[in-house]
């Protein structure tokens, strides 16, 4: 049978066949297969290479990624996004959330234009320093060797380099040189972060962008939030009559939650309270939830001093939250944005006093600031403090915690923050990030759009797992892959399938082949057994070292409902604790009470779906 050219992933049973042929070890370097094993393409898909078992080999994780972008998995957006830019040379667009994977996503496109003869060379552009070894790091593992210390002075590219990495502002001291040496060799020019450069006259940037890259071979931007605060014009992005960019390809938050596996949902509890100033002489005194345009500066000076009570309660807050969630996630950080350096450094001294620990500090004034930042994402220390170098492009994502205590009032900065907590790390991942704001505008309406769209993910969730079944019998939680909790089909078990009789024992190993080969949840042992009959001529299976399984064998199907209803439970425990400012341990309880048992752990499954009922209740009687 011909392979179908469209399928790009391969099947249960091909799975089964390449982790036997490799004897359960990586047919690179020969470690054992874990259930995280990677079914590779030797011809890689995207060159045309057929997803079929002669075409296919059984890969660690690690060599998989070393080969190239082609070996790796891309995400259905950056595929699709990758599809449309290869199609034509136009300027191309790609607006998508924080932790989407525009950085993969515009690398990838860069080896492909290369091995197509398209460029020769590849030019990055970036808003700050630190992003320039972020990216060079990570165009390494693809195969692109990128210079992140390359200045003007040096004139040229060394010839052992595919490209470059500078900042906007070195574009900006020499556009001349760049428009020249674009001009030397067929270049792809990536503008990371591309709404950091405005077109007006007072703005250098934009107009340096058009002088330098305006003879580019191609241009590829790369944005989260593609419009300035200013209103002014991005260079190479195209608008629409009334003045709105048109992207070439969109990934937005609200597609990005749904997913599951891209981004979490988050909170803002919005903390008022009275602040006073003195003006001309006079006292003036408000509440931040009652501010106007012509108090709100005042207002949020007086509420971020460091003298005053205000921030020094939120402080307090933000670490008991982060505190609690630790218990669940233990690396679980927090990101403080400050007004300013001054600020900066004495919110990481409030935070010293308050954790007991030495607070990361990432400021400009530091020499080693990307070094701390670098260090803290990959430690497990509690908080880090920054002023505007964390504010987007810095990948963190055990960042589960924030306090919004800048003074900037833009739609693209908050955004840009929120962005810091809402990468998830794995289709695991069950919190609800949380961003501490002052209760002021415009802060309130840009969450406020935020929440509506967690909101509605929330609500789907909520639908979905406490669905009646058709049969009238009691609820039960709908399984699904793509659910955005992390839900999944349960196992059948079963004896008999298609005709065959299975043996317990080849039952037993036909179950913990799934776990290895990392079979979809939706396939019973039957037909594991059977995939594993066909793939080996009707051999037992005798020589594969199989790990394993560490999920409990008894009752799997109710195990898997049980869980997936615990992790709605807990988000809409953690959205109904933020709108009531009630504890997690008081609501649970509440729970407890109402369903007359001692613990979630202890629930049944039909009273885990009455706590989804009293919940989602709860929540809308708040909304």
């Amino acid at each position: 049978m011909t392979p179908d050219p469209t399928r790009r992933r391969f099947n249960s049973s091909e799975r089964v066949a390449l982790y036997l042929a490799a004897d359960g070890k990586c047919a690179e370097c020969g470690a054992e297969l874990q259930p995280s094993w990677h079914a590779d393409h030797v011809a890689p898909y995207s060159a045309g290479g057929p997803t079929d078992v002669t075409n296919g080999q059984a890969l660690c994780p690690r060599c998989n990624l070393t080969k190239g972008p082609w070996h790796m998995e891309l995400r259905d957006w950056q595929e699709e996004a990758l599809g449309r830019l290869l199609k034509n040379n136009d300027d191309f667009l790609a607006v998508a959330t924080p932790g989407a994977g525009k950085t993969t996503f515009a690398l990838v496109a860069a080896q492909k234009l290369i091995s197509r003869a398209d460029v020769e060379k590849v030019v990055v552009i970036v808003p700050t320093s630190h992003l320039r070894r972020q990216w060079s790091e990570a165009a390494s593992k693809l195969g692109i060797q990128l210079d992140w210390k390359f200045t003007n002075a040096q004139s040229a590219v060394a010839r052992d380099f595919d490209g470059v990495v500078v900042t906007y502002a070195t574009v900006a001291a020499q556009p001349l040189l760049w428009q020249h040496m674009v001009a030397a060799k067929r270049t792809l020019v990536i503008l990371d972060e591309v709404h950091h450069a405005g077109e007006a006259e007072n703005l250098s940037w934009g107009p340096a962008l058009r002088q330098a890259f305006g003879g580019a071979m191609r241009r590829l931007m790369l944005s989260g939030t593609p419009f300035r605060s200013d209103r002014q014009a991005i260079p190479f992005v195209t608008y629409d009559e009334r003045r709105k960019c048109t992207p070439s390809y969109n990934y937005d938050y609200g597609t990005a939650l749904a997913d599951r596996t891209v981004v979490r949902p988050i909170a803002f509890p919005a903390l008022d309270g009275n602040v006073r100033w003195r003006d001309a002489g006079a006292i003036v005194s408000t509440d931040l939830a009652d501010t106007d345009e012509t108090t709100l500066i005042n207002a949020l000076r007086s509420a971020l001093d460091p003298d005053g009570q205000w921030i020094g309660s939120v402080l307090r807050r933000a670490d008991e939250e982060l505190s609690l969630l630790r218990e669940e996630v233990p690396d679980a950080g927090g990101l403080i944005v400050a007004a300013d350096q001054y600020k900066a450094r004495r919110y990481a001294d409030m935070l010293d006093q308050i954790t007991g620990e030495k607070t990361t500090l990432a400021i400009s004034d530091e020499p080693e600031a990307s070094q701390h930042i670098a260090r803290f994402a990959k430690g497990t220390s509690k908080w880090i403090v920054a002023v505007q170098m964390v504010s987007e492009g810095v990948d963190i994502p055990r960042l589960a915690v924030g306090v919004y205590a800048s003074r900037i009032k833009t739609e693209m900065f908050f955004r840009q923050v929120v962005g810091r907590f809402v990468r998830t790390r794995s289709a695991e991942d069950e919190i609800t990030a949380t961003l501490f704001i002052p209760s002021v505008q415009p802060l309130l309406k840009f969450a406020q759009d935020i929440e509506r769209t967690v909101d509605a993910v929330l609500g789907e969730q909520a639908e979905r797992a406490r669905q009646s079944g058709e049969d009238g019998e009691p609820r039960t939680l709908e399984l699904d892959l793509v659910q955005p909790i992390g839900s999944s089909e349960a196992l059948h078990h079963s004896t008999v399938f298609g005709g065959q009789s299975f043996t317990q024992d080849e039952l037993n190993r036909a179950k913990n082949i799934a776990q290895a080969v990392g079979a979809p949840p939706s396939m019973t042992d039957a037909q594991m057994a059977r995939a594993i009959r066909m793939a080996t001529g009707g051999k037992l299976l005798t020589t594969a070292t199989i790990p394993t399984p560490v999920t409990p064998e008894a009752e799997q199907s109710l195990t898997e409902r049980k869980s997936d209803a615990r992790r709605v439970i807990k988000r809409m425990v953690g959205r109904l604790s933020r709108m009531t400012q009630q504890p997690h341990p008081y609501i649970h309880a509440e729970m407890n009470r109402l369903c007359g048992e001692d613990s979630i752990d202890q629930a049944t499954l039909e009273s885990l779906n009455r706590r989804i009922e009293m919940l989602e209740k709860k929540i809308r009687s708040y909304s």
